[in-house]
C-alpha cells in the first residue's frame, strides 16, 4: 500500500508541476551559460591570457548569473534540492579557484534521477561535460528533460528486464552542447576531479532517437524502393509509438551490456581493442533487444514489433552511413546486420529496389545474434589475441576487409612479440569499408542525415507540417 501511495503522490507531483523552461529564470540561464562556453579551453577551463579571453570579472559575473538562476528554478524541482545545492557550491568553488579544470564530483554525487523515476518528471541539469556524439570539450552545459516511464516499461522493468539505472527521457530544452547529434546523459561525460567508484544513473533522449530514426527511415524507405507492412509503416510516421519502441529497445540494450557470457568487458576504462569488438558488442546488445522484443510480440506487448523495426531500419539504414570511416564500430554493426541478412537470402537488392522477407527476418536475425552469443561464449576459453582474430573471422565472413589489412592475411602479417594492445595499431582505420550499395545510399541520404543534427520531437513535426 505504501509503494501505492507512493506512486501515486508522484504522479499528483508531476501533473502539478510548472514547466521550467517557461519560468523567465530559465532563459536567462542559457543566456549565461552560452556567454561562459566560448570562453572555455577542451578540459573546461578558462584561459585568461588566451586571445579574446573575458575579463575574470565579467566571467565571475556570468557564473553567479547561472548560479543565481537555478535557485529561481530549485523550487519547481523539490526532489533535486540537494542536487541544485551542490551545483551551486561547485559553480562558486570554479569561479573562487580561478576557473581552473571544473570539478563538479559533489553534484554528481548528489543527482540521482533513476532513484525517483516516475513518467514526466522534470530535471534541470547544469554540467560541464562533453556530449557524446557532439561536442568533444568539457563545455557548461544545462538542459530540462523530462523522465519517460510508463506504466506498462516500470512493469516490464520490474518483472523481466531488472535495470535500476536506466533513464528515458526526453527533451524539453537545451544550451549549444546538445544541439549536435548527442541523444545521452552519461555520468561518464562531468567534469569530476575522480570517477566515483559506481554511476548510478545513465539517461538516453528517446524523443531524439525517434526523431531521427523516422526521417533516415522515411527517406531510405523511399529511395530503397521498399514496401512496408501497413502497420510498420504507421509506426514511422507516429513519433509516440516510435519514442515508445527506443525507449523499450535502450532499457534491454543498456543492461545486456552486463548480462550473457561476457569473456571480456569491451568498454571498460583503459581497456584497447580492435574496434571490430565494440562494433560486436554493441551489435549484440542491440540483436538481444531483437529477441527480446520477438518474445514480448508473442507474450502480446504492443511495443514489441516496432521494436524489431527500429532495430533493423536503424541498424541498416542510417548507422552504416552515419559519421566518418574512422574506426566506426556502429557503422560496422550495421554493416554487418545487412550482409547477414542479404547472404540469407532475407534482404534482396534487386532491379534497384530493396524487398525484405518479413517473414525469416526474425529468424535469420536472432540467429546472427546466436553466432555473436557463440563467439562470445567460446571466448572465455581464448587468450585475449586469439579471441579478437574470431572476432575478425566473423566479420569478415559477411563484409570484404580492406585489400591493404594486416589483420586479413592473418597472424603471420604481424608482429606476435609485440603485446596485443600494441597490435591495434596495425588495425586500419577502415578495416571494413562500405560495400558500393551503401556507398550510393551513403550518397543520396548524406543532407538527410545532416538535417537531423540537433533534432527534436518538435522540430520534427515543425518540418513535417
Amino acid at each position: 500500500m505504501t509503494e501505492i501511495l507512493v506512486q501515486s503522490g508522484m504522479e499528483e507531483q508531476v501533473s502539478s508541476q510548472a514547466r521550467v523552461v517557461e519560468h523567465p529564470a530559465w532563459p536567462m540561464l542559457k543566456d549565461a551559460v552560452e556567454q561562459i562556453r566560448p570562453w572555455q579551453s577542451a578540459d573546461g577551463s578558462i584561459d585568461f591570457d588566451a586571445e579574446g579571453a573575458p575579463a575574470r570579472t565579467d566571467a565571475e559575473a556570468a557564473v553567479r548569473r547561472v548560479a543565481e538562476a537555478v535557485e529561481q528554478l530549485s523550487p519547481l524541482l523539490p526532489y533535486d534540492a540537494a542536487y541544485h545545492e551542490a551545483v551551486v557550491k561547485d559553480l562558486h568553488r570554479w569561479a573562487e579557484g580561478g576557473f581552473e579544470v571544473p570539478d563538479f564530483l559533489d553534484s554528481l554525487l548528489a543527482f540521482h534521477p533513476a532513484a525517483r523515476r516516475a513518467d514526466g518528471l522534470q530535471h534541470l541539469v547544469v554540467f560541464p561535460m562533453y556530449t557524446q556524439n557532439g561536442n568533444l570539450d568539457r563545455n557548461l552545459e544545462a538542459l530540462v528533460l523530462r523522465m519517460v516511464w510508463p506504466d506498462w516499461l516500470a512493469e516490464l522493468e520490474r518483472t523481466r528486464y531488472d535495470n535500476p539505472l536506466f533513464c528515458g527521457i526526453t527533451f524539453e530544452d537545451f544550451t549549444s552542447g546538445y544541439d549536435t547529434n548527442s541523444a545521452v546523459l552519461f555520468p561518464e561525460t562531468i567534469a569530476v576531479r575522480e570517477a566515483p567508484e559506481r554511476f548510478s544513473w545513465g539517461g538516453i533522449f528517446c524523443d531524439r532517437e525517434a526523431a531521427r530514426f523516422r526521417r533516415v527511415t522515411d527517406a531510405a524507405v523511399g529511395i530503397l524502393g521498399l514496401e512496408l507492412p501497413e502497420d510498420i509503416a504507421a509506426m514511422v510516421h507516429d513519433q509516440k509509438r516510435c519514442e515508445e519502441a527506443f525507449v523499450l529497445w535502450d532499457m534491454v540494450h543498456d543492461r545486456t551490456h552486463s548480462h550473457g557470457d561476457l569473456p571480456f568487458d569491451p568498454f571498460m576504462i583503459k581497456q584497447r581493442q580492435p574496434f571490430w569488438m565494440y562494433g560486436l558488442e554493441e551489435l549484440r546488445c542491440d540483436l538481444t533487444a531483437f529477441k527480446e522484443a520477438v518474445k514480448l510480440e508473442a507474450d502480446g506487448v504492443p511495443q514489441a514489433r516496432d521494436v524489431q523495426y527500429a532495430v533493423l531500419f536503424d541498424r541498416m539504414f542510417r548507422f552504416p552511413v552515419t559519421g566518418d570511416r574512422i574506426r566506426n564500430y556502429d557503422g560496422l554493426g550495421g554493416q554487418l546486420l545487412f550482409a547477414y541478412l542479404h547472404k540469407h537470402d532475407v534482404v534482396r537488392w534487386t532491379d534497384n529496389e530493396l524487398s525484405i522477407d518479413w517473414q525469416r527476418a526474425p529468424q535469420v536475425t536472432n540467429q546472427l545474434c546466436a553466432d555473436i552469443e557463440k563467439l562470445y561464449r567460446d571466448g572465455i576459453d581464448r587468450p585475449k589475441l586469439v579471441h579478437w582474430f574470431a572476432g575478425y573471422q566473423l566479420v569478415s565472413e559477411y563484409l570484404a576487409p580492406h585489400p591493404g589489412s594486416k589483420w586479413a592475411k592473418g597472424p603471420d602479417a604481424l608482429d606476435l612479440t609485440l603485446p596485443p594492445r600494441k597490435l591495434v595499431d596495425d588495425v586500419l582505420p577502415d578495416e571494413f569499408p562500405l560495400s558500393m550499395f551503401f556507398e550510393a545510399l551513403s550518397k543520396k541520404l548524406k543532407n538527410v542525415i545532416a538535417s537531423t543534427k540537433g533534432i527534436t520531437a518538435d522540430s520534427a513535426e515543425r518540418l513535417a507540417a
